[in-house]
């Protein structure tokens, strides 16, 4: 086995089996943290280079696309943070699948030449990630957040689907799982989840991400119903506002509502994680509210924060500028702190 394959092993049998514990204790004392890499988001350098910032800021969970180039830059990531601090817990990392049309799972597209040369091209300056440029979309920054559809004067953006074949996601075995859902997908979620079979073994944990909508608290009954084996760790991920965290600050209140409702339904297993408009604020009027989630997880916000400095580095690794990689981790532990009591602080 290769020095890369060997470490690859080692990074999924200690995330997996040395540290669930620890990942369970974030949990229940209510300060996980998840960073979301978007479940169709593919620019591999900035993924990587996120891991590196996150991971040594100590996140509990990193969750992806389900596509074995994205995972493995993402791993490439954690093993150099790793490096970097060798006293450091490696982060749960998880992919991300779903059981019909999501938001989180589609890219835009238009043709170029439908575009009127007169256009202003509003589209581009809304696209948080700079997909959107005079030749098109570039499918690897696009993360599906379909800001520029309402906007194109034109008309001419449309989105398609990201899919990922289940068969595929053998050849990826991270330990922890994601799927998306809607309350009304009762034939779906079990038809997918029957697919899942011959991986559950391999997981340590499953996170069922669903909105809002009529007879929740009933599906989510369903979905337990459904799920006899899952694995160790069960979180339910309440998705007020889908990708809307670096809009403003008043985004968060969605997910905070959701992650209410959902606590109240008292379901007899697994942990409330909220997500969909998370940013800074978000943990503490979660407090002010009196509304004790288990975790949080952050997304575009996450990116945001971080994102001009990743350009900075553009595909060179960032730690190889030791300045660049101390103002984003800088950027990134302040996020965290908002969510985690022992957060560490300095220059590296």
């Amino acid at each position: 086995m290769r020095q890369g394959q060997l470490m690859t092993a080692q990074l999924r049998k200690s995330t997996s089996a040395l540290d669930l514990a620890e990942k369970e204790r974030s949990l229940r004392s209510h300060q996980w943290f998840k960073l979301i890499c978007g479940a169709s988001y593919h620019h591999l350098p900035f993924l990587r280079n996120l891991a590196v910032i996150y991971t040594l800021a100590g996140v509990d969970c990193i969750d992806m696309a389900a596509d074995i180039a994205v995972v493995r830059s993402v791993e490439v990531g954690v093993r150099q943070a790793l490096q970097i601090n060798p006293h450091l817990a490696p982060p749960l990392l998880m992919i991300s699948i779903n059981d019909g049309e999501d938001p989180h799972f589609r890219k835009a597209q238009f043709d170029q030449h439908n575009c009127p040369v007169t256009c202003p091209q509003p589209c581009r300056k809304v696209c948080p990630t700079h997909a959107i440029t005079s030749e098109g979309v570039q499918a690897d920054l696009c993360y599906g957040c379909g800001r520029c559809l309402p906007v194109c004067p034109s008309g001419i953006i449309t989105t398609y689907d990201q899919v990922y074949a289940i068969a595929s996601l053998t050849n990826i075995r991270v330990p922890a799982l994601e799927i998306h859902t809607q309350p009304h997908r009762y034939a779906e979620f079990a038809e997918l989840w029957q697919k899942l079979q011959p991986l559950l073994p391999h997981l340590d944990l499953v996170s069922i991400s669903c909105g809002d909508g009529e007879q929740l608290e009933a599906y989510l009954r369903y979905l337990l119903d459904i799920m006899q084996d899952t694995p160790p760790v069960l979180i339910w991920q309440t998705d007020g506002r889908p990708m809307s965290g670096d809009i403003g600050a008043g985004a968060t209140q969605s997910a905070l509502k959701l992650a209410e409702k959902v606590l109240q339904f008292h379901l007899p297993k697994g942990f409330v994680q909220l997500a969909g408009g998370t940013n800074h604020t978000t943990a503490d009027k979660a407090r002010a509210m009196g509304i004790q989630p288990h975790g949080y997880a952050y997304g575009s916000y996450a990116r945001s924060l971080v994102a001009d400095l990743l350009e900075q580095a553009g595909d060179r690794p960032i730690e190889s500028d030791r300045h660049l990689l101390n103002q984003a981790l800088e950027r990134a532990q302040s996020l965290l702190k908002t969510v985690k009591l022992n957060v560490g602080g300095g220059s590296l």
